[in-house]
Order: C-alpha cells, then structure tokens, then sequence
C-alpha cells in the first residue's frame, strides 16, 4: 500500500496563501479583471502541474534512453485535448474580455530547428523544461534557481544578439486551417497524435524499459489536495486551463518571453540600457519593457505557477528547501538553463508556447519543433555524461 502523505507544512503554506492573494488582489484591483484572471490561471497551472508532476523533459529522456513511451502517450492526451478545445475557440474567433484568438505558427525554418535542439539539450542538463522549472522552483528546490536564472540569462543573451539571427534562412508559417478549415486541422491533429501513440507502444514493446515508480499518495478524496494525480487528469487539467489563457489573452498560454523581461528589467535596475537593443526597439516589445511586470500577461501565469505550485506542495507535505548542491550538478543546470533560455526564444517558444501551443493550433512549426526537441534529447542525455550526471538504462529483458 502507498505510504500516507507527509503532515502539511504550515509555515510555506501560509506565507504562499498570502502572496497568492496578495499578487491576485493587487493585480485585479490595480490593472483589471483580465489581469486577475491572468493570475488565477497561473495559480491554477501550477497546482495541476504539481499534483500531476505533468513532465516533458523526463518523458523525451525515457523514450530516448530506455524507450518508455507513457510520458509521451501522457503529451498525446493533453495536446489532444488541448486541439479540440483550441478549435472550438479558434473557430468561433471570439474570445474574453474583446480579444481575437489566435492560432500559434512560426515560419519554418533554420531558427525554429536550431532552437528546438539548443532546448532539447538545455532541459536534459537543467534537469527541467520550461513549465517544469518554474513549478519546481515552487517546491523549494534550491538547485533548480540555478536552472531558472541560466534560463533568465539565456534569453537576455539572445536579446543582446538579436540582429545577428534575425533574419535566418526559413519558409512561411504553415498552419493547417488556413488549407482545410478548424474541423479538419483538428481531425489530422489527433490522427497524427494517435500514430504517436501507436509507434510509441511498439517502441516500449521492443525496447523493455524500467518499470515506472509509483509515488507515495495520499488517499481517497484526500488525494485531490495532498497526494499525486494520474498523468490524464493532469493532462486534462492543463489542456482546459491553457485554453482558458487562449480565451481570457487571446493568445495561447508562454512561458520564457517573461523571463526576457524579468532579466532587462534588471539589467536596468543596476544602470544598464537593454531598451536600446534591436530586440527592444519593436513596437509591442518595447511597450511591454516600459511597462510594470505585473501588467505582463505571461509574467503573471509564470508568477502564478509558482505559487500555485507551492501552495499545493506544502499543501501535501512536499514542501522542502534542498541546500547542498553538487557542483556538477550545479554547472550543468546554469548550462542548461541557458540553452533553454537561448534555444526557446531562437525557436520562439519552448516545450509550452512552441511545442504545445503549435500543435494544438495546427501548426507545422509545433511538429517541427517536438522532433527536433526530441533529438536534442539525444545529444543531451550524452551531454549529461560529461557532467556525471545519470542516465536511465534499460533493464534486461531476459530478466
């Protein structure tokens, strides 16, 4: 039987209600109810992502390295549900609060692939994506700060080089609406989705992976506050949240164009001038650096994860500050974060505003980007390696 959940801590649990509130009252009060929105959904997400420990980095490291495919079958379901319910949104063209949803597509080309692999290897180093980083850091991880500000650092970087990838060779955004309306987008969608459900089955046939562990949970009605969720609810949870950012925003649900932000902002703060960079002279890019972060769409669901995912870790008892960090550990998650930071603007996205995002739009740039996410996987779980750090094997299958 499952062991019971560890006793609530109390102490992270308040002071995470407090700030939850804080950030939702003031937000809501000062920019309006759309912002507030922005903020519970974030909160939202980050509970879900917790209970679930919904994960993309260690599902493309199981079907890399010991050909486990369930966490992949786990993306399946919620990029499946997440294109029907982007299709009933899209469709319409009407969103919350007079906004335009819009599908996500990015042109096709040396950018998109280039970016997808850089992320690809970052996550297997950092240890965590985009999404995962953030709801760690709510637990008290220490280590995965480290990740976050490689990330943070990562896109500034790119920022600052802006106008020497710019203009890299690619073909026109390609989004399969546009050619056979939503109802046959999102029909070829889950067709597609469900070959990779099919092709990952024969792979895990054949390869024998580890059998997955199962974690420790509270139980009965307990569990929805204090223990795990199956990887479906969580999937389903995320896919009808992340539509509710399409509906309130009418843009789908990012993550990493705030920690662009977060990091000029404080460039600023110490006397430097990133509002002179080419990146930050675009009109709409500009107008959000002048601006307060907390009038920032993506700031907000970002700062929301956090929380929510600390409220629902200390919630359940698993709530812990992690102080004594290995040094390769720590190498590898600043590597590693700034790869993701760098490769997921390159791409514009990440494993949330490419990857998912794109494929439940219709987008061939999501496809795209997943495949060459995949096989960054692979060069990172060898990269990995180099900073000894471990790799799932496969167990014998004679065993």
């Amino acid at each position: 039987m499952p062991a019971a959940a560890p006793p609530v801590r109390w102490a992270p649990l308040g002071v995470a209600a407090v700030l939850a509130v804080a950030l939702t009252g003031w937000v809501w009060t000062r920019y309006g109810t759309q912002q507030g929105v922005y903020a519970l959904l974030g909160l939202g997400l980050g509970v879900a992502l917790f209970h679930s420990r919904f994960g993309f980095t260690s599902a493309w490291r199981q079907l890399v390295a010991v050909g486990n495919g369930s966490g992949l079958r786990a993306h399946a379901l919620l990029l499946g549900t997440t294109a029907t319910l982007f299709a009933l949104v899209l469709g319409t063209g009407t969103g919350l609060f007079g906004s335009t949803p819009t599908p996500t597509s990015s042109p096709l080309g040396l950018a998109l692939v280039a970016g997808a692999v850089l992320f690809g290897i970052g996550m297997q180093l950092g240890g965590a994506c985009a999404s995962g980083t953030l709801y760690v850091v709510g637990t008290g991880q220490t280590s995965i700060l480290l990740t976050l500000g490689g990330f943070i650092t990562g896109t500034v970087l790119y920022a600052w080089a802006f106008p020497l990838v710019d203009d890299l060779p690619a073909l026109p955004a390609f989004t399969l609406a546009d050619h056979i309306g939503w109802a046959g987008s999102w029909a070829v969608t889950l067709l597609l989705l469900a070959a990779v459900v099919g092709l990952t089955s024969v792979v895990q046939r054949r390869r024998v992976p580890p059998p997955a562990e199962e974690p420790d949970t509270a139980q009965g009605w307990a569990r929805a506050l204090r223990g795990s969720w199956p990887k479906w609810v969580g999937a389903l949870a995320l896919a009808f949240l992340g539509a509710g950012v399409l509906l309130a925003s009418g843009s789908a649900w990012g993550i990493t164009s705030a920690f662009t932000l977060w990091g000029s902002k404080l460039l600023q703060a110490v006397g430097l001038h990133p509002e002179g960079w080419q990146y930050w002279q675009q009109p709409a890019l500009a107008a959000q650096l002048e601006g307060p972060v907390l009038a920032d769409r993506t700031s907000l669901t970002d700062l929301g994860i956090v929380l929510g995912a600390a409220l629902a870790s200390a919630a359940g008892g698993a709530w812990a500050l992690h102080r004594r960090i290995p040094l390769n550990t720590a190498v590898a998650a600043v590597v590693g974060g700034v790869l993701m930071g760098i490769g997921a603007r390159l791409a514009s996205g990440c494993n949330i505003g490419q990857y998912l995002a794109g494929i439940a739009s219709g987008s061939a740039s999501g496809w795209i980007w997943g495949l060459a996410a995949l096989g960054g996987t692979w060069l990172g779980l060898r990269a990995r390696r180099l900073f000894g750090l471990s790799v799932p094997a496969p167990r014998d299958s004679s065993c």
